[in-house]
């Protein structure tokens, strides 16, 4: 089954309870919140305080993703927040085998995410222990970019392990993904599609969803 992840960084923020229970209304399977700290990426968004405000109002399991420097300093915070998935980037964190394993040892499923210039060959050790692995489809930092074409190889290319390695793996993708082109993402083996833009443009998030699930 293909799950559909809208992330909250294109949301009113004015409104993000509302908007959070408005996306599990509608449709959404998981919550996607993209967490930056100005840092690994140029751009600041929220914290664990934010996200634990806004765990009351869904019950749908939240994809915490964290475009964060040093982020094994930070996963028991992230827990107790309401995260069901933490996502860390490999190219922020020395120790990722380390952390990978400290996630897991709350009980939560523990992800990888790859920038669009970081080879899959980097993680292939870890497939066999992760819940998924995010290919980047943009560069992080920011919401309302193009798609990066040669992503669809890197999907591909993890599609491939997975089978081999970790028939269970979710493989998600994060960055450009629209009713242009999201059967082409899927197609090549992802299973998790995040989407910002492409959910709260107009704000017509009802409409939206339904059109991402009628492009599958």
């Amino acid at each position: 089954m293909i799950k559909i992840a809208p992330s909250v960084l294109s949301a009113d923020f004015s409104k993000l309870g509302y908007q959070v229970e408005e996306l599990q209304k509608y449709g959404a399977d998981i919550i996607h919140l993209d967490v930056m700290d100005g840092r690994f990426v140029p751009n600041i968004t929220f914290g664990p305080p934010i996200i634990k405000s806004i765990r009351k109002y869904s019950t749908l399991p939240f994809d915490v993703h964290l475009m964060i420097e040093e982020p094994g300093r930070y996963i028991e915070d992230f827990v107790k927040a309401g995260a069901d998935i933490l996502t860390v980037h490999y190219e922020a964190d020395r120790h990722i085998d380390r952390t990978i394993n400290y996630i897991k040892s709350f009980g939560i499923k523990a992800a990888v995410a790859l920038n669009p210039g970081t080879p899959v060959k980097n993680i292939e050790n870890l497939i066999p222990y992760l819940d998924m692995v995010l290919i980047m489809s943009v560069n992080p930092g920011f919401g309302g970019q193009k798609f990066i074409s040669y992503a669809s190889s890197k999907i591909q290319e993890v599609k491939n392990l997975s089978n081999e390695l970790n028939p269970n793996l979710l493989i998600e993708v994060d960055g450009g993904v629209d009713i242009e082109n999201i059967k082409q993402v899927v197609d090549c083996g992802a299973n998790v599609i995040v989407a910002g833009s492409a959910v709260f443009k107009h704000n017509k998030i009802e409409e939206n969803i339904k059109n991402l699930k009628r492009g599958l």
